[in-house]
């Protein structure tokens, strides 16, 4: 008894650890952004271009960038950016704000999501890195 409950624990402790072991990856989620460039930018130079600069994304209210056409879906959202609500979003654009003009399939795995937000939250409102 006192073997299987040691192993339990064991194995709940490993289980544990691989989960909060997974470190951000900013330089693989650079690689993910590949998928975004077609329509966002980031860094000193960004500009809105299909879709809104991404610069300081954490913690803006959604629908708010300067210069950009956003749907009324987008500014009457009442979403505010973090990692929770973006990794939401991410999966499934349209899901996430029905009539969003976002024409994009999604990222679904949590690995990627976690860098991709890594990559972006270097990115301040200036759109220097932090």
């Amino acid at each position: 008894m006192i073997a299987r409950s040691l192993v339990a624990a064991l194995a709940l402790a490993a289980v544990s650890f691989a989960t909060s072991a997974y470190a951000q990856d900013a330089a693989a989620g650079e690689k993910s952004f590949n998928k975004c460039r077609a329509c966002h930018q980031v860094g000193e130079t960004a500009k809105n271009t299909v879709g809104p600069v991404l610069n300081g994304l954490f913690g803006r209210k959604s629908g708010t960038i300067e210069g950009y056409n956003y749907t009324d879906a987008n500014k009457n959202s009442g979403i505010t950016w973090d990692d929770a609500v973006f990794a939401e979003y991410i999966k499934d654009p349209k899901a996430k704000i029905p009539g969003t003009k976002m024409a994009f399939a999604g990222i679904k795995k949590e690995d990627e999501i976690k860098d991709l937000t890594a990559f972006l939250k270097q990115f301040g409102a200036d759109g220097k890195k932090k």
